[in-house]
């Protein structure tokens, strides 16, 4: 078990120097499951500067529910890349995009038609920012520092809190943090949730395709990092029934139209046109097409009913919430707080730009 091995032994060999010429390279993946993510090793010959110098290697699909047995090699392609925050040095992240034997995406590769959609919308610079809620567990996937056998108070003391009663797992979080910012990460902030041993991060902004891609590998570190402490990750959206919040990942969205002076009009513009195609967006927001989610958008804890679309300034149980400071000042952003925590940033995003950008379905 990986609570069993000594990390004090692992960094005695991560000390060891390797030769200049050498890089060790983490290929990591979006699996078949659309929100678990897989990675592997190889060495190169030579220090990568950019994605495009790296080069394309493969993995068995049907080990990860991306290929047949009899047809199992799927190709990865890099596209972005990081600083490796556990080997350090010149050691590499790359972030791939999967491709079946007959070159095609496999269908748990969602940027290729984001980058497309980014790429028509680049004129009028689609920002986002992106609050990621996960859940810490133990090992026995109970919420970590919850009792055993009952549960903690009700919520209220949890919120942004301090003290051994109200947060657990801090050194996760802050280690997370840490990392991302190592990397290359555009990390923002965190906080402790609502619900004990839930937690958030936010990334951004970040503008195009690299929200997806810093987001999907800040969600790699995310796991990377508790394992290290023996620690799970939840990215469910209802990790617990009951009267306790569930995980969202609401996504902020601007453009340069909304940014500028009364860019307000450009927003209530946008929330009209999302209104339209509510159903799909909802279906897009989560792998499961909603199923995920229908937990979680109840109309309680600080979330809309996921049936109805509304709107409102500072108002959390929306489906689009307008921050009090863009209605005040007449321009910025706005909230849409619909994606379940496991949504494919690359899917959202790309939904997004689509529907306010590019006035498409």
């Amino acid at each position: 078990m990986a609570s069993l091995t000594n990390k004090t032994v692992l960094d005695r060999f991560l000390r060891l120097g390797i030769p200049d010429a050498k890089c060790q390279a983490m290929y990591v993946w979006i699996d078949g499951t659309g929100e678990n993510v897989r990675c592997k090793t190889r060495t190169l010959d030579f220090v990568p500067k950019a994605p495009c110098e790296l080069p394309i290697w493969n993995f068995d699909g049907s080990s990860t529910g991306q290929a047949e047995g009899s047809n199992s090699d799927v190709y990865l392609h890099p596209v972005a890349l990081y600083r490796d925050p556990f080997r350090l040095g010149n050691n590499k992240l790359v972030l791939c995009e999967t491709y079946k034997h007959n070159k095609k995406p496999t269908e748990s590769n969602q940027r290729w038609k984001c980058l497309e959609v980014m790429q028509k919308a680049k004129d009028q610079h689609p920002w986002f920012g992106i609050e990621q809620e996960y859940t810490l567990l133990d090992f026995d996937l109970h919420p970590l520092g919850w009792p055993k056998n009952g549960y903690p108070g009700p919520q209220g003391p949890y919120h942004c809190a301090v003290g051994a009663n109200k947060v657990y797992g801090r050194d996760v979080v802050e280690a997370h943090y840490r990392a991302c910012l190592y990397t290359g990460i555009n990390i923002f902030g965190t906080n402790a949730e609502t619900m004990p041993a839930q937690w958030e991060f936010q990334v951004g902004p970040c503008e195009g395709i690299t929200m997806g891609d810093d987001l999907w590998m800040a969600r790699y570190l995310l796991h990377r990092v508790a394992e290290d402490f023996g620690v799970t990750v939840s990215l469910d959206p209802k990790p617990v029934t009951g009267d306790w919040n569930g995980a969202g990942m609401h996504t902020n969205f601007s453009t340069e139209a909304m940014r500028a002076p009364n860019g307000i009009t450009a927003i209530e513009t946008a929330i009209e046109k999302l209104g339209k195609v509510h159903e799909k967006h909802i279906k897009a927001y989560d792998p499961h097409g909603g199923k995920d989610n229908e937990r979680r958008l109840t109309g309680r804890h600080e979330t809309s009913y996921i049936h109805d679309f509304s709107a409102g300034v500072a108002n959390r149980g929306t489906s689009i919430r307008i921050p009090r400071g863009v209605a005040e000042d007449k321009c910025g952003y706005l909230e849409d707080r619909r994606p379940s925590s496991n949504a494919d940033p690359y899917v959202v995003s790309e939904r997004l730009v689509r529907t306010i950008c590019l006035d498409e379905s």
